[in-house]
């Protein structure tokens, strides 16, 4: 929902929710989908962002996928001895 403009502004997450007058817990579960906004806390939200309440409606736009599983990252073997 935030579509990372928090962070794009440099406001950590305590931040933004004391600005928006919630708790950080609250906003956290927010971020994650694991709990639905109202409109109040929607508006300051915004407020707090700067940004009109739609802004933090609009779908995200995220990187297309790429197919098939990620691959794992390689580590360098350690010299034995």
């Amino acid at each position: 929902m935030l579509d990372g403009r928090a962070a794009g502004l440099g406001v950590t997450q305590e931040a933004l929710a004391e600005a928006a007058n919630i708790s950080t817990g609250f906003l956290q579960r927010l971020e994650r989908g694991k709990t639905n906004v109202g409109v109040v806390v929607l508006v300051r939200l915004a407020d707090a962002l700067a940004v009109e309440p739609g802004a933090l409606l609009r779908r995200a736009e995220l990187p297309e996928a790429a197919p098939g599983r990620p691959r794992k990252a390689r580590t360098k073997r350690q010299p034995q001895g």
